[in-house]
């Protein structure tokens, strides 16, 4: 079953293989030091770029009102995933969440350390398919601006990080077994990019969905295991420092042949900057 992953359907992270539709409602969040099968527990202070999209009005105020993941590549910039601006995330039109922040430099979202800086504005690619979920991504502009040692460099066309095999890391505060086990401490999980070839066999156009290979990356283990999962959804996918990915899509939680998929930066970085 294809789905984003963002909370009504949006963890990093997952090696179960469940594929069940997750409910809106905010779900009880995992022990800080439960076991994390599939990623470990990471220090915010060593990946500052990784941010936390917040609405207490819409998801509550455990875990800080996270529902989406974000990345910083600018000091007033955050990209996102486009899907999670939508009405079905948000369970209303964009425009009428009032309380649309980003959380940084919050590793643990049960604290009040880092900075909540208010959304300024939101701009959705225009070249987004919501159906495909090409084009996956929004930019948020921030009301206050983030310290330069934030901004996490995006890689461009042709850059080695998105060669086939290239170690990655995926972050975020999502799901971390696949049914529903919500992470309150940042965690990531070792990845490898995969070959086109591989993303499009897993998904050929099928009920799971379709891979775009100029909007689309994947990456993950073909035999499952590590993966983002519901809640991860935004969250930044890097290689060799630079960020190639955004949590997109994919079918099930660290299911064996479905590796998660990513929206391409270097399809949607120009387009982004041609609309700031």
């Amino acid at each position: 079953m294809r789905r984003p992953f963002a909370r009504p359907w949006t963890g990093v992270l997952a090696t179960a293989a469940a594929a069940t539709v997750l409910p809106l409602a905010s779900p009880v969040p995992a022990a800080a030091d439960s076991v994390i099968v599939g990623g470990s527990p990471v220090q915010v202070s060593d990946s500052p770029w990784v941010v936390a999209l917040s609405s207490r009005d819409r998801f509550g105020g455990t875990r800080s009102g996270q529902f989406c993941g974000g990345v910083v590549t600018g000091r007033t910039t955050v990209l996102t995933a486009a899907h999670c601006m939508s009405d079905d995330v948000l369970g209303l039109p964009m425009n009428r969440v009032k309380d649309l922040t980003v959380i940084a430099g919050r590793g643990d979202l049960g604290t009040s350390e880092g900075r909540e800086i208010p959304v300024r504005e939101v701009r959705i690619n225009p070249e987004y398919d919501a159906y495909s979920n090409s084009g996956d991504v929004a930019a948020l502009t921030l009301a206050e601006a983030l310290p330069e040692g934030y901004v996490l460099p995006m890689a461009g066309e042709g850059d080695p990080a998105y060669k086939a095999g290239t170690e990655a890391a995926v972050y975020g505060w999502g799901d971390t077994t696949g049914a529903g086990d919500y992470a309150r401490t940042l965690h990531a999980a070792r990845v490898r990019v995969l070959s086109d070839a591989v993303c499009e066999e897993a998904y050929p156009g099928n009920a799971d969905g379709t891979y775009q290979a100029e909007t689309m990356l994947c990456a993950g283990e073909m035999e499952g295991r590590r993966d983002a999962c519901q809640g991860d959804s935004g969250g930044p996918l890097v290689a060799q420092g630079r960020l190639i990915g955004l949590v997109s899509w994919g079918s099930g939680c660290g299911r064996p042949g479905s590796p998660g998929v990513y929206t391409r930066i270097s399809a949607v970085a120009k387009v982004m900057r041609a609309r700031a």
